[in-house]
């Protein structure tokens, strides 16, 4: 049993062998059949009705409109996000309005320090 388990590890068996032609198979079966959220990593994830922002790289974080004045400012982004992450000591550089393809307002993209 352990030289089975040596061979399918090690890829000992030949191309025409049966043994490669499951493997190859397992492999491909893996690729296509597991969930596409397994290879995704450090993307931002979907807005859900508890989560206000994520974290899209050192210093920048998309935040939901939802919780925030019309026309925000940066006491807004700045008092939201000092409540979310829970440190006062957050200051907002700036920040971008991201829209959807309707054009309304999707998220803002803020720039913290």
């Amino acid at each position: 049993m352990l030289g089975v388990f040596k061979k399918i590890l090690f890829w000992s068996y030949g191309r025409t062998r049966w043994q490669y032609d499951v493997l190859s198979v397992l492999i491909l079966a893996f690729v296509f059949l597991t969930p596409p959220g397994w290879f995704r990593t450090g993307e931002p994830k979907a807005f859900s009705g508890h989560q206000n922002s994520v974290l899209t790289a050192t210093g920048k974080r998309l935040v939901s409109p939802e919780h925030l004045p019309a026309t925000p400012g940066t006491e807004d982004f700045e008092r939201h996000l000092r409540a979310e992450l829970r440190r006062p000591e957050v200051r907002v550089k700036g920040w971008q309005v991201l829209r959807d393809a309707g054009g309304r307002v999707a998220a803002y993209e803020v720039d913290i320090e």
